[in-house]
């Protein structure tokens, strides 16, 4: 399960997390564009987790980028391109026209650090290996943490009388990334509801609280104030006048 936790991060893990390396990385042409735009996100005070170069429609460069906390609302988006469509322009790492598109990493994003593998215990993944193991490169389960260099993960296709817990190498992983389930989007729902309230209460926006949550706020009623206008009253004040006693309290 997400760690709700994560949402809000204090400054000293924010930190630890924007400089946690990337596990899983690209050849070629997207590793230049890679190691352009990666410190400069990272002073921006996001992190990278992926690019990708692509040539339908012309040439496209996609980097999905996130903060430290796993979210990227569009704000952030056209933020990052802002900052880095110049930075890539000097450096001119790919020498014909192309499109710079910048993303967030969506619900079934790519786990491409270690703190991923935590983050997502409990949810479904799948794992291609750079270097096979047990005969194969391709696996999928649910992601049952981290032990020492290795992801567990449970299969979900294991036969009968195999184990189906199995250790893989982090250096060894060619891509990862979680499969979408009705439960991951829940959750991914939940976290992003819970981190837009956050933002808001930072930002003095959020809107007061219902009336039933004022109750320690609330003024107290003054209690009511008996009637002076009464039969009983004006009776009582004829006779006053006219010296008589009341019946009731009179000596």
């Amino acid at each position: 399960m997400i760690d709700p936790s994560l949402g809000v991060l204090d400054a000293e893990r924010n930190a630890e997390l924007l400089a946690e390396p990337r596990l899983v990385v690209e050849p070629g042409v997207a590793a230049r564009l890679a190691a352009i735009a990666s410190p400069v996100l990272q002073q921006l005070g996001y992190r990278l987790v992926r690019v990708r170069v692509s040539g339908e429609a012309g040439c496209t460069v996609q980097i999905m980028a996130e903060r430290p906390d796993g979210s990227m609302p569009i704000e952030d988006c056209e933020a990052v391109s802002k900052a880095l469509s110049p930075v890539l322009d000097i450096a001119d790492p790919i020498n014909r026209a192309y499109r710079l598109e910048i993303s967030s990493p969506g619900i079934d994003r790519p786990l491409v650090r270690r703190s991923d593998f935590e983050r997502y215990k409990g949810h479904l993944a799948k794992i291609e290996m750079a270097v096979a193991g047990q005969g194969r490169k391709r696996f999928r389960g649910m992601l049952l943490g981290v032990d020492g260099d290795a992801v567990r993960l449970g299969r979900d296709d294991a036969s009968q009388g195999e184990d189906a817990d199995i250790l893989l190498v982090m250096d060894d992983i060619a891509e990862a990334k979680l499969v979408l389930t009705d439960e991951l989007i829940a959750e991914s729902m939940r976290r992003g509801k819970n981190a837009e309230r956050e933002l808001k209460r930072n930002l003095g926006l959020a809107p007061p609280p219902p009336p039933h949550a004022q109750t320690h706020s609330a003024k107290a009623k003054p209690p009511n104030k008996a009637a002076t206008n009464t039969k009983r009253h004006r009776r009582a004040a004829e006779r006053a006048r006219r010296g008589d006693a009341d019946p009731v309290t009179g000596d």
